[in-house]
């Protein structure tokens, strides 16, 4: 994984090409594991000695990723775990992956690093917008730091007619 300051990214949009449901385990704390288990039961998690995830189909991907004619979209959409409402960000504390001025992000009087997984195909490189600064960032961090639960420009709202 290659991650990327938001500086360096003139837009995001998921694009429901479904790479992060196919490559990435999805690590559960304990509230969003019980939510799954109560509504789908304890075999569509799994766990690790120290790691509670969501259970893979046989072709490796998430168990709740749907796909209808080349768009991939996510069953647990009223239940998301905060991991996946989060990516492609990582929204820390310390400039874990360099290049801090570049990173660094002002919520209120929190001064955060945010940085996106290269990876992800609906990342738009260049200047950022007013847009992605100012509303899609923001409810990024909202959502990182519990404030937000719901969201409206993240992954939370795919319209199937756009696609």
């Amino acid at each position: 994984m290659m991650f990327v300051p938001w500086r360096h990214i003139a837009d995001w949009k998921c694009n429901a090409c479904g790479l992060c449901c196919r490559a990435y385990s999805v690590v559960l704390n304990f509230q969003e594991w019980l939510k799954i288990v109560k509504n789908y039961g304890v075999e569509s998690t799994a766990s690790s000695l120290d790691k509670l995830f969501i259970q893979r189909k046989s072709d490796g991907s998430c168990a709740f990723l749907h796909s209808f004619y080349g768009t991939h979209l996510c069953g647990l959409q009223q239940t998301k775990p905060k991991a996946c409402k989060l990516w492609p960000f990582k929204i820390v504390s310390k400039p874990e992956y360099g290049y801090a001025d570049d990173a660094v992000y002002s919520y209120g009087e929190k001064r955060l690093f945010v940085y996106a997984d290269s990876a992800c195909s609906g990342l738009r490189y260049g200047n950022p917008t007013w847009e992605f600064s100012n509303l899609v960032l923001k409810e990024f961090t909202e959502i990182a730091l519990n404030l937000r639960v719901g969201q409206h420009k993240t992954t939370g709202n795919i319209n199937l007619l756009e696609l």
